[in-house]
């Protein structure tokens, strides 16, 4: 595997979803790259604190909106483990952010299921990197709450 592929960046967001699930979180997990530099990581914090708003792809805005000190990530790729909810493609409008990479689709909440306006539209996506390992970490979540 590449280093600075879209499959070795995907491999550290799954490491962030592995995170979210040793914590009793939905397992997604977010990173966000910038000149091949890794400079936010997070994972959904909303049973820890309490917030639905607190889904991995928020906690790395601001994360990578801190670290460059600019609200605008127009040079960045977010990479993340699920397709992006409504809320969070609409939070990647107002960041500019330059590229969004996803693993598996949510073909329940994603926002391609009637929202593609949701990102700029200078914002590039592709989907589907490592989708299998992304879904099989959230479906081993949701099969361990039912039993």
């Amino acid at each position: 595997m590449d280093v600075f592929s879209d499959e070795y960046f995907m491999k550290q967001a799954l490491m962030e979803a592995q995170k979210a699930f040793d914590k009793d979180e939905v397992p997604i997990g977010a990173i966000i790259v910038s000149n091949n530099t890794i400079i936010a990581r997070a994972h959904n914090l909303t049973e820890q604190l309490n917030d639905f708003t607190a889904h991995a792809e928020m906690q790395a805005y601001t994360s990578a909106s801190n670290y460059l000190g600019n609200k605008y990530l127009d040079e960045c790729t977010l990479y993340v483990t699920l397709e992006p909810c409504v809320m969070c493609a609409g939070a990647a409008y107002w960041t500019r952010i330059g590229r969004i990479v996803y693993g598996a689709r949510d073909l329940k909440r994603g926002f391609l299921i009637g929202h593609k306006n949701s990102i700029h539209n200078k914002t590039k996506l592709s989907g589907r990197v490592l989708e299998a390992e992304s879904s099989k970490l959230i479906s081993q979540f949701f099969k361990q709450k039912r039993e």
